[in-house]
């Protein structure tokens, strides 16, 4: 059980006479070199945030950040996790309820997928990271265990929607806070989070293996019933409970603090203080900051300092302000910025549409050319995407590795994934038999895990915390509007055709040469 540790006393973070001090004081942020530089960002705000950067590079890589890591892999797991479920229930779905369109199982995924990065993305800088981060898990377990109940497919698209509306909500809010406790150090470690991501898919498709593969309906019966066919509702079970256990560790076992760069973009200095502080003390360690180090940043502004009004009215001002579309202007407060914004928004986009229209299809693609090619059973079909998810693993292993790496770092890495992606997307249109389709979905597989890696560690990377939130917003409801294109493609262009294929294999090479234009490399570079 981690300890619940009472906050410091005001005396001590505030006073710079303190004798917890140490010696040496924060280096003022006016001299801290090699930082994040974003156009368009406030000069107080990335004074008082450089402060807050060499705060958290002093206190290092501790107790509480590696806890962190653990917990917010979780988040990690369950982005690709649902949607792994979602399309390996696909089959047994249509098997038993018979619906004139399957794909639309995927549509509704979709929507609540879009619906959850919209609110809990831009919700995330209203009202903070703490509540997303510990409901949204809660509501992806609960109306998961729910579906199992459908009696039939319009039932079961309801709570697919609704199980993506909290799953859509994992990254936005968990990239922004894990990033804004990171260490510069170590902003790495966003990348290997994507291990937990692959991991999920390798887990899904485990379970999914002798459970589908041996508790459903084949795809050549004629007579399949619910009796037949209650593989995929044990399954769906088994994946909501798994959710509900994560959601009690986070929930009740570890204690997550607000990011102190959250309180710093709202004025809050004490508080984000007062965060700092307490996390050094759960790291074994004593911080040198203090409320007057962030005071001093006032003067990159000219030294103005505003009283704040306490009255009703003014207080009722700050809330509807909260909700004006400030952060998202402060996306697009400069030519570069903007275009910054606007080509990660188009990546996504891309990407959100073309990795459905072939990932989430790959167990019944598997399916329907293994009835083509004389090995269509359900073992078979499960067995292989187990085999697929395998070499996700590796894959975000080296992109972790990859980002690193001095001549290629982030946008070098992002680019050639992707390209390789949608290479060995075309490759699969070649296949004679199932064994050449494995050979080159595995490739796929492998080559889509480092791009994702990089991807989720890259665009919160380039945002300033007080919008960071909103800008992971901005690039998630890309990624789903797009993503429900997907399932309409799919219903018009007949999946036993390679033409999906073909429009996937065009988006991410398309995605992969906007790359090499996005105008910041955030290799080595604490965040803003």
């Amino acid at each position: 059980m981690v300890e619940h540790q009472e906050s410091p006393r005001a005396d001590t973070v505030n006073d710079p006479n303190s004798p917890k001090k140490q010696n040496e004081k924060i280096v003022p942020a006016a001299v801290v070199e090699d930082e994040a530089a974003i156009d368009g960002v406030d000069p107080v705000y990335a004074a008082k945030a450089r402060v807050l950067n060499r705060a958290i590079q002093d206190i290092g890589m501790g107790r509480y950040q590696w806890q962190l890591f653990f917990v917010i892999g979780f988040g990690w797991a369950q982005d690709n996790l649902w949607p792994i479920v979602t399309s390996l229930i696909l089959t047994p779905i249509s098997n038993e309820f018979h619906p004139s369109r399957p794909p639309l199982l995927t549509l509704a995924q979709n929507i609540g997928l879009l619906a959850g990065a919209v609110f809990w993305g831009f919700g995330c800088d209203i009202f903070g990271r703490k509540w997303g981060f510990n409901l949204t898990l809660g509501v992806t377990g609960v109306f998961g265990m729910l579906a199992a109940s459908s009696p039939n497919f319009g039932a079961a698209g309801t709570f697919v929607a609704l199980y993506g509306f909290g799953v859509g909500g994992n990254l936005p809010v968990d990239s922004a806070i894990f990033l804004e406790f990171l260490p510069q150090s170590h902003q790495y470690l966003l990348t290997v989070l994507s291990i937990f991501w692959a991991f999920a898919q390798l887990l899904a498709t485990l379970i999914a293996w002798p459970i589908l593969g041996n508790l459903t309906c084949q795809q050549t019966d004629t007579d399949c019933t619910r009796s037949k066919n209650m593989g995929w509702r044990y399954f769906i079970i088994t994946m909501g409970g798994l959710a509900l256990v994560m959601f009690f560790i986070r929930f009740f076992v570890f204690h997550i603090y607000e990011s102190p760069k959250y309180f710093m973009g709202k004025g809050r200095d004490e508080d984000a203080v007062k965060i700092v502080h307490e996390v050094a003390r759960r790291n074994g360690k004593v911080s040198n900051l203090t409320i007057d180090d962030l005071r001093a940043c006032e003067g990159f502004n000219g030294g103005v300092v505003t009283e704040q009004r306490h009255d009703a009215t003014a207080a009722i001002k700050r809330k509807m302000e909260k909700l004006s579309a400030k952060h998202v202007k402060a996306l697009f407060a400069t030519r570069r910025l903007a275009f910054s914004t606007s080509l990660i928004m188009v990546v996504w986009a891309f990407i959100g549409l073309a990795f459905p229209l072939y990932n989430a299809f790959i167990p019944y693609t598997l399916a329907t050319k293994g009835a083509q090619f004389g090995d269509s059973s359900t073992y078979i079909t499960y067995r292989n995407a187990c085999i697929i998810a395998v070499l996700g693993v590796p894959g975000a292993m080296l992109g972790g590795v990859l980002v690193e790496v001095k001549w290629i770092g982030r946008k070098g890495t992002l680019c050639l994934s992707t390209l390789l992606t949608g290479i060995f997307i075309y490759g699969s249109t070649t296949a004679k038999n199932s064994n050449t389709l494995l050979a080159w979905d595995c490739l796929y597989s492998f080559f889509s895990n480092v791009m994702y890696a990089v991807l989720y560690a890259y665009t919160p990377e380039i945002f300033p915390t007080k919008d960071r939130g909103t800008g992971n917003a901005l690039t998630a409801t890309a990624n789903r509007v797009f993503g429900i294109m997907a399932p309409i493609i799919a219903m018009f262009a007949n999946l036993e055709t390679s033409a999906p294929v073909y429009t996937s294999g065009a988006l991410f090479l398309a995605a992969g040469a906007i790359v090499l234009i996005l105008p910041y490399e955030s290799r080595g570079k604490a965040s803003l």
